[in-house]
């Protein structure tokens, strides 16, 4: 009768750790995208300029790729369960500290403590499921994993666009407050802890060249536009930090024996080519959402909610096609699976530029959908074929590269795409103000405009001239999957599964 009871506590327990670990999966991956529906009122109530908006994104995307590859070290030097509360504890922390920001340095430093505190959470809540299960359900676990990842990501504008609508922008925040405090408890009551006998060696002196040389680029391609690129002495030693940092880090892995990188690890080509196209798949998921949501808000005047409605088809068909994929069978060669899905990226990119201020909710939802079943069809067989050839030894350093190519791909994608957005919008405001004689002087912005009706003319051209800036940036994500799809035909056919 004990026994039974102990097995039933124990399976309770189970229960409670997996729930508590894929909730934490989704806490981590939705706080990325709940400020994007409310960015009206995020920049209004913190007086945040346009260029700053890019920050919400890219500080908590940098800090945490610049965490996660500790993490093995982190859980073996002090304890797997120690490490992961300790983590939702900081990540609550940054929660508190974003509603109490008064100033866009205040809110953008509690993202970027919230990513730091991220980037530990999701590689050991993946490790604690896989302890938890059995390996018979180790595949299943990682799908509900990338699944709960996934929606997580993509219904962040839902959820923030709603709140901020009847309440306001600092309740996105409070409401994932009980969550965390939820996965912190339970798994201080059912998660035991684990430590190796002997911490594994970490590469301090690669990851701090490594991180200097991503913070370093991150800041230049954030502060670019606003201090005006290299006349600036701080762009330049930004730009200074970040070489200096890249080329220690590639002299590093070239001569040293034991990096957090493995040099094997490039020597797998589907293991390279992956890795490279898992880029452009993050170029393109974040900073599609991260442009969508300002162009409906602020050029289409779309409610909030609305505005994280529309999110919603999109989310689905990327989830069904992630699962689908996920569940293909062996016999379908990968290789067709990545060019349908980058085609249908492709496609749906192609759709985008076809937006204008004359279009209904239709185009987007319609646009959305085809890059989103292309983005679900490439994540997991991406995934699959990447690791089909490598070494199984390899696998560690190779998720963790993995997952940094995509983070990577989205804060790049995202800086990159608002700096060319801002340089657009100014060319295309001035190609249209200047033919508007005798209105020349709407072209000149930053001059006294007296005027209503001039004030009125000159808003309507910046909104026209914004909504092409936005469209361009649709064809600007394209390009890297216009690069990266022929190498598809350089992959080896994966190995089958045993």
């Amino acid at each position: 009768m004990s026994a039974t009871v102990a097995s039933s506590a124990a399976a309770d327990g189970h229960r409670t750790i997996i729930v508590a670990a894929l909730m934490a999966t989704y806490l981590q991956a939705v706080t990325i995208s709940l400020p994007n529906a409310a960015l009206l009122y995020i920049q209004g109530t913190l007086s945040m300029s346009d260029d700053e908006v890019g920050w919400i994104f890219t500080s908590y995307l940098a800090a945490s790729m610049i965490t996660m590859p500790m993490t093995r070290w982190l859980a073996g030097r002090y304890g797997r369960k120690s490490v992961f509360q300790i983590s939702i504890a900081i990540f609550a922390l940054g929660l508190v500290l974003a509603t109490r920001a008064t100033t866009p340095l205040q809110f953008i430093a509690a993202r970027v403590i919230q990513g730091g505190a991220s980037g530990p959470i999701g590689p050991l809540s993946i490790a604690i499921l896989l302890d938890v299960v059995s390996p018979a359900r180790h595949a299943r676990i990682n799908l509900v994993a990338a699944v709960t990842l996934l929606v997580g990501l993509l219904s962040g504008p839902t959820i923030g666009g709603w709140f901020s609508e009847y309440h306001d922008w600092q309740s996105i925040f409070y409401i994932a407050l009980p969550v965390a405090g939820f996965i912190f408890l339970a798994m201080a009551l059912s998660l035991p802890e684990k430590r190796p006998a002997q911490a594994p060696p970490f590469d301090f002196f690669g990851l701090t060249t490594f991180s200097l040389g991503i913070i370093g680029l991150q800041m230049l391609l954030d502060r670019g536009e606003r201090m005006e690129w290299f006349d600036s002495a701080e762009i330049w030693v930004e730009a200074s930090a970040s070489a200096l940092g890249f080329g220690l880090f590639f002299v590093h892995v070239l001569t040293a024996k034991t990096h957090f990188l493995d040099k094997a690890l490039f020597k797998d080509r589907n293991f390279v080519i992956s890795a490279m196209m898992y880029f452009a798949f993050g170029f393109v998921l974040l900073p599609t959402i991260a442009l969508t949501s300002p162009m409906l808000d602020e050029l289409l005047n779309y409610p909030a909610d609305t505005t994280g409605y529309m999110a919603i088809p999109r989310s689905l068909t990327l989830v069904g096609a992630m699962i689908l994929a996920a569940r293909a069978p062996a016999r379908i060669d990968n290789r067709l699976l990545l060019a349908g899905g980058m085609a249908l990226v492709i496609y749906g990119n192609w759709r985008m530029l076809g937006y204008s201020p004359e279009m209904d909710w239709r185009a987007v939802i319609n646009a959305g959908m085809v890059q989103g079943t292309g983005l679900g069809i490439l994540l997991p067989t991406l995934t699959k074929t990447a690791f089909s050839t490598l070494d199984p030894t390899l696998r560690p350093e190779g998720t963790a590269l993995f997952n940094l190519s995509r983070l990577y791909g989205s804060t790049i994608g995202i800086a990159v795409v608002l700096i060319s957005f801002y340089d657009n919008t100014q060319a295309m405001h001035l190609a249209l103000a200047k033919d508007l004689a005798p209105y020349r002087a709407a072209a000149h912005v930053t001059g006294s405009i007296a005027a209503p009706r001039l004030a009125m003319l000159n808003d309507m051209i910046t909104g026209q001239a914004a909504l092409i800036g936005i469209i361009d940036q649709f064809k600007v994500m394209m390009i890297p999957m216009l690069i990266l799809s022929p190498l598809v035909l350089f992959l080896r056919k994966p190995k089958p599964a045993n």
